[in-house]
């Protein structure tokens, strides 16, 4: 009765099963994966709430492109990343995912491929099977820092490869693009006839100054059609507020038909509230004070997992250069999966490496927007967990 686009089952893994039982049973699990900024002790100010109050809201606004006033707003944003992005080539989405949707929509056939790299957040490949296109990976290099290796890329293409995804910063990495990677890869995919999707939401979010320089977002025009990601979710922690965006740079003849296949699709949808268009210029305005108290609880996290991490050389931080998360490479005598259980055995969650398809090696991910209070308190089973 059902298509092949939901999975034939929802059983639970190992990890989620034990959680699930934890819980059950009244345990108190300090949780190391919260990523919601809304869970997290971040609450909306009233004063940006009372910009959702504007009595414009009542009215419908079916711009399958999103509002103007909302599309200048984010073209300001841009212009602050040293970005010139006309607003007529952005296009709002109820979230990133959406912006996914509609890209694949747009670029891919039923059984057409898109790259995504790996290590990356578990998320393409549901949202790629819901569009019925394929995802195939390819690698990230680890020599100090993460790189994109072209050349690598290149061989993972086939004649039903449709777009690049790049994550910049990536999650769980939180390493940035350099520019002549970016450059490179924008050369690659104009000269194969592929697009570029860049999921930027994590952009704002710089932990340490980089050896190289950072390519600054793809919403800069490039020789290749390419589409930037932004959203209210990760930029301003306001993920209930359920507004994201796609800018659409490239060669004028590509991008012009993109856009326009794109207002199509999305007209079909016209998924994007009012009320939050009409706050998103206020809300955009107040982007650094809400960024932060973010940053100071990411730095100061990720401080203590260094000091913590020090006293233990078996362990390695892969110190993040962005976002929202840090990664502990262990000893390989135990399996990340059996690391992971056992720091929910002593009350402490975080995620296992092979969630975000790391090929080899024992990896931890840990979630650097918890409230201090917990952070600290999981650290000593964290590390226990990380060694023995």
């Amino acid at each position: 009765m059902f298509s092949a686009r939901s999975p034939p089952d929802f059983a639970e893994n190992p990890l989620t099963r034990r959680v699930t039982e934890l819980r059950r049973e009244g345990v108190r699990i300090l949780d190391l994966t919260e990523s919601n900024p809304t869970r997290a002790g971040f609450l909306s100010p009233p004063a940006l709430l009372r910009l959702l109050s504007n009595p414009g809201g009542a009215s419908y606004a079916p711009d399958a492109r999103g509002m103007e006033s909302a599309r200048e707003a984010v073209s300001r944003d841009y212009a602050t990343r040293g970005a010139d992005v006309n607003p007529d080539h952005i296009l709002l989405t109820a979230s990133s995912s959406e912006s996914y949707s509609l890209l694949f929509k747009l670029l891919a056939d039923p059984g057409d491929e898109v790259l995504v790299p790996a290590p990356s957040y578990p998320l393409f490949g549901y949202l790629a099977d819901l569009d019925n296109v394929a995802v195939r990976t390819y690698p990230l290099h680890f020599d100090h820092e993460w790189h994109l290796s072209v050349d690598t890329l290149d061989r993972q293409i086939t004649s039903r490869t449709r777009a690049v995804v790049v994550v910049h910063p990536n999650n769980p990495t939180g390493s940035y693009l350099k520019c002549p990677e970016a450059t490179a890869l924008a050369d690659l995919c104009a000269a194969r006839g592929l697009a570029i999707i860049a999921d930027e939401v994590f952009a704002d979010f710089i932990l340490r100054p980089s050896r190289e320089p950072r390519h600054p977002t793809f919403a800069k025009n490039s020789p290749a059609l390419s589409f930037a990601l932004g959203g209210l979710s990760k930029s301003c922690a306001l993920p209930q507020m359920k507004l994201g965006w796609i800018a659409v740079s490239g060669p004028k003849p590509l991008r012009e038909k993109a856009l326009e296949r794109l207002a199509f699709i999305a007209d079909t949808y016209l998924s994007v509230a009012t009320p939050i268009q009409i706050a998103l210029p206020g809300i955009l305005d107040q982007k650094l004070a809400l960024q932060a108290p973010i940053l100071a609880r990411l730095t100061r996290n990720l401080d203590a997992l260094k000091r913590q991490v020090q006293t233990h050389p078996e362990v390695t931080l892969l110190s993040p250069e962005g976002g929202w998360s840090a990664l502990m490479q262990c000893p390989a005598t135990r399996t990340d999966e059996e690391r992971t259980l056992m720091a929910l055995e002593a009350g402490v969650l975080v995620h296992p490496g092979h969630f975000f398809d790391f090929e080899s090696g024992c990896f931890l991910v840990v979630s650097l927007l918890c409230e201090p209070a917990v952070f600290d308190a999981a650290l000593p089973s964290l590390m226990s967990a990380a060694v023995g």
